[in-house]
């Protein structure tokens, strides 16, 4: 049994990094390394995953858990508040309310904590959406509303941007908390959202002058299925706007226009006007459309998505100009995801502003193309940004001899600044840089080694992951395409199984859960991508690692 004492300024990337090691070892089948996890956990089953090895490495120092000896590092270090919201975060995702509350007794200051100031503080953490909260069963998995009321209780510090974010989640719940707690704001796209058409009448009429705030309120109860609200605001939005009406009555008609924006959502109203909104809408989705034209709008018969994508362009010039450049930017990124390239070459050969506009604008399109296997979409792509010369593009590309070329003689990176190196490489737009450094880790060698290992993986180039492995990349490593899960995890949705058996084959922890679900690999295979076949693979996989890992040796 180890003996381990905690140095007086320990290093959490270190204790980290031990409890990597522990688990590794484990599973190359080092004798002291099995004796130490049976000493701390006897009837643990082998090989260890990554959160019981983190477990053992604690006993071993002397604390009765992981968090115990996160908690003692970071108060030595003299970061008490910054352990408090870390273990912060993790009580409001399991939704303890208990173990929050005692949190927020020993560490008051948690209640007024904000990462920045367009962000929420805890309050924002628990009442913030990941997707969606539409309906009450999204709701419930995604936000937090019991810590809330605790935090709102105890006098939480609440960030207009907390307001805010209930409207763009749909959280009805929440709004509704948030309004008997008397905070929220008594404007007319809040009355909206709550759908009290009393309310929004009484608004109109001391104040509905602003075509801005009649938009915004509209697009609001739109998204908020309000449609008799929306139809009210509609109504006043084309007095104030008489080209608005004319557009309207003209193709669609109002009732259609308002459920348009009902089952579309269109973006953008605020910034160009609602008809403009539903145009730049109409072209997104014939992006997205898998099997033929979109029928919920009037449009020729016969149309493909395609033809009326080139169709929407050619008729609606504005779209290709400079002051549209975001958009340009997004319908790019919409069909790398969707792997239509055809359609970012018939956006191309109309010659759009993007072509020339100085610097590239921000995008995540590259960044896509090897998160979701797209990387054939680079040569495209590569009409409007450079490829970033780093360790993880080098790997997501194939490139072996410029992976190498990362790494000095002794076998040890040598990244130069890791801020130049995905994922928080300066071509990324400024919001997922703050997202990566928040919500994941913040940089360092590690992460932007785990990073290449996950595109090397992902896009089948396994000899450079094997390199990786070798040279220091965590085959359990949290990176995932949108929240901490792991690359397992991630190759379900492209049914990779040479990939898959890579990583089962050098021992990838399959009992990781994901961050939102708390599933496995094999729970995403089954309830996720509905993969019954996957998802007796992964089973059966797990089970032959088992009987291995059962074996004494000398056994035959």
């Amino acid at each position: 049994m180890s003996t381990s004492k905690l140095p007086a300024r320990p290093s959490l990337e270190s204790l980290r990094k031990q409890a990597k090691k522990l688990a590794r070892d484990i599973v190359a089948g080092d004798t002291d390394a099995i004796y130490r996890a049976r000493a701390q956990m006897p009837r643990a089953e082998l090989p260890l995953s990554q959160r019981d090895a983190q477990f053992v490495l604690a006993r071993e120092y002397g604390f009765p858990g992981w968090k115990d000896l996160l908690k003692e590092v970071e108060q030595r270090l003299g970061r008490g508040l910054e352990w408090a919201v870390f273990e912060a975060r993790r009580v409001i995702h399991d939704n303890d309310t208990e173990a929050l509350r005692q949190l927020l007794a020993e560490y008051p200051k948690l209640l007024s904590w904000k990462a920045d100031e367009n962000h929420g503080g805890l309050l924002g953490i628990a009442t913030g959406s990941y997707g969606d909260s539409g309906d009450t069963s999204a709701e419930e998995h995604f936000t937090r509303a019991a810590c809330a009321e605790l935090m709102i209780d105890a006098g939480a510090v609440v960030m207009p941007s907390v307001c805010e974010e209930l409207l763009q989640s749909h959280a009805r719940g929440l709004l509704q908390l948030f309004r008997r707690k008397g905070l929220l704001p008594p404007t007319l796209k809040f009355l909206a959202a709550l759908g009290d058409i009393d309310a929004v009448h009484a608004g109109l009429n001391e104040g509905g002058d602003s075509l801005a705030v009649v938009t915004e309120a509209f697009s609001v109860a739109c998204g908020f299925k309000h449609d008799v609200i929306a139809l009210l605001l509609l109504d006043r939005a084309i007095v104030l706007d008489p080209d608005l009406g004319a557009h309207v009555d003209a193709s669609v008609e109002r009732p259609t226009f308002v459920k348009y924006f009902i089952d579309n959502g269109p973006q953008h109203a605020t910034e160009v006007g609602l008809w403009k909104a539903f145009v730049m809408e109409q072209v997104g989705r014939a992006v997205s459309s898998q099997s033929g034209h979109d029928t919920s709008v009037a449009s020729p018969s016969g149309d493909s998505d395609l033809a009326a994508f080139r169709r929407l362009l050619h008729r609606e010039t504005w779209l290709l100009g400079e002051a549209f450049v975001q958009f340009q930017v997004g319908i790019i990124e919409r069909a790398t995801l969707k792997n239509r390239g055809d359609f970012i070459t018939a956006l191309l050969d109309l010659d759009p502003a993007i072509l020339r506009y100085q610097p590239p604008p921000p995008s995540q399109a590259i960044e896509f193309a090897f998160t979701y296997v797209r990387t054939h979409l680079i040569p495209l792509l590569t009409r409007i940004w450079t490829l970033p010369d780093d360790l993880p593009h080098a790997a997501g590309m194939g490139n072996l001899p410029r992976v190498k070329r990362w790494f000095d003689a002794s076998g040890a990176p040598a990244l130069g600044e890791v801020g130049n190196h995905h994922p928080c490489s300066p071509y990324m737009p400024k919001g997922r840089v703050e997202e990566y450094a928040r919500q994941w880790s913040a940089q360092s060698v590690q992460r932007v080694l785990d990073t290449a290992f996950a595109w090397a993986v992902m896009n089948s180039h396994l000899d450079i992951a094997d390199f990786l492995l070798a040279h220091g990349a965590d085959i359990n490593t949290s990176w995932s395409s949108h929240e901490p899960a792991s690359i397992l995890h991630e190759l379900v949705f492209h049914a990779n199984y040479q990939s898959m058996q890579f990583l089962i084959d050098h021992g990838i922890d399959m009992t990781i859960q994901d961050y939102r679900w708390n599933a496995t690999a094999q729970g995403w295979a089954l309830h996720a991508a509905k993969d019954q076949k996957m998802g007796q693979w992964l089973a059966d996989a797990q089970e032959r690692r088992g009987q291995i890992s059962a074996l004494k040796p000398g056994d035959p």
